[in-house]
């Protein structure tokens, strides 16, 4: 089996009800792909890009899996699909129900077309970064030779010294990133 890492976000209702609701039963339905082995706590995070649209929220899950990465992603795929996004007719950096990464997988490297690990933005984006620290703060992110916690600790210097990205935002993508209480979320 692989350990792979999950980002999971939204800021659209589903079927299942609010984000939060969504990110819950989503959970769920990843153990038919493998075994939930730690989740995050849930954030309310700034939208990045298109700003215009509610806040998120994200989440980062641990799943042992023993399937290959491109099943995995088909099966990522198809759990969004099932919470009513389809990657096809919504926009970049838009609103969506679910939104389901490999951020992840072992200590592999993956390029190809359609599916790229380590997420190339992994390190850029501290409402990914944080909830992945929470629960494997001591992974190393393939690429950038630093454990997830180191990573955070950049992301909260930059910030405070108003470090500023390559289009004008902070180095962690102007992202506010809070912890929420959800008791749906934590009873899993």
């Amino acid at each position: 089996m692989q350990m792979a890492y999950i980002g999971m976000g939204g800021n659209l209702p589903s079927w299942a009800g609010a984000p939060e609701a969504t990110l819950a039963a989503a959970a769920q339905r990843l153990e038919s792909l493998g075994h939930v082995a730690a989740r995050s706590s849930l954030y309310s995070t700034e939208p990045v890009g298109f700003t215009e649209q509610p806040r998120f929220v994200n989440a980062v899950l641990a799943l042992e899996t023993k399937l290959e990465p491109q099943q995995l992603l088909e099966g990522l795929l198809a759990l969004e699909l099932e919470f009513g996004r389809n990657r096809l007719s919504g926009f970049t950096n838009g609103p969506r129900t679910l939104d389901l990464d490999i951020l992840l997988f072992g200590d592999r490297t993956v390029n190809e077309p359609d599916l790229q690990i380590p997420h190339p933005r992994l390190v850029q984006r501290a409402f990914v970064l944080i909830p992945l620290a929470e629960i494997a703060p001591d992974i190393v992110v393939p690429g950038s030779g630093e454990t997830a916690a180191r990573l955070v600790a950049s992301h909260v210097s930059k910030a405070r010294h108003g470090v500023r990205g390559p289009k004008g935002g902070s180095s962690a993508d102007s992202d506010t990133v809070v912890r929420l209480q959800s008791d749906r979320w934590s009873t899993g």
